[in-house]
């Protein structure tokens, strides 16, 4: 069993689905880092040979909604699903990523597929980990669609050179994502 009520874990997902709505609205994602505990780690996986890894709060400041961020600061990531395992103390949100900009239809960009988060709830309204998945097929599709119709932010331009340079960014066979977080104690 949790050691958390699961009124209080989901008491955090309203805090944190109600944040992550400001955050897209105003295009300030810095607030988004108080929610982790000090030691948290936050990660994806970036194709067959990347993981991206932030360890603790300061790096998840600096990069998850820092350098992660630069040109997607206006995108908007609205939940669809939320889903709590209150016996693990754990939740699971599906998301979408819509773009602020409109194709050469009118109709804003998006980036299909299944896109979502898995957290480990630590207590004191703070996640001990983050998860992310998404469809980086349908990413790059996007991207190139709005570099091609030259609608892509020069930030995101920008990141996209510096590829496997980018902070956080380390060799898959650098972090086992499963058991650095899933066996870890909550």
């Amino acid at each position: 069993m949790s050691a958390f009520p699961r009124e209080e874990i989901e008491e955090m997902v309203r805090r944190w689905v109600a944040a992550n709505n400001e955050a897209g609205a105003t295009g300030d994602w810095s607030k988004m880092s108080e929610f982790y505990t000090e030691d948290a780690i936050y990660s994806w996986n970036n194709g067959p040979n990347w993981e991206f890894v932030a360890r603790g709060r300061k790096q998840i400041h600096d990069w998850v909604f820092g350098t992660e961020m630069e040109g997607l600061e206006q995108w908007t990531y609205p939940y669809v699903r939320t889903l709590i395992d209150d016996q693990k103390g754990e939740f699971i949100g599906i998301w979408r990523q819509v773009a602020p900009i409109e194709d050469p239809e009118g109709v804003p960009y998006e980036i299909h597929g299944t896109g979502g988060s898995w957290f480990r709830y630590a207590g004191g309204f703070q996640w001990a980990w983050q998860r992310d998945f998404f469809d980086h097929i349908n990413a790059g599709t996007v991207f190139g669609a709005m570099s091609k119709n030259g609608q892509l932010p020069p930030a995101m331009l920008e990141r996209m050179k510096k590829g496997s340079k980018m902070p956080g960014w380390v060799r898959r066979s650098e972090f086992d994502w499963f058991s650095t977080l899933v066996d870890r104690e909550a």
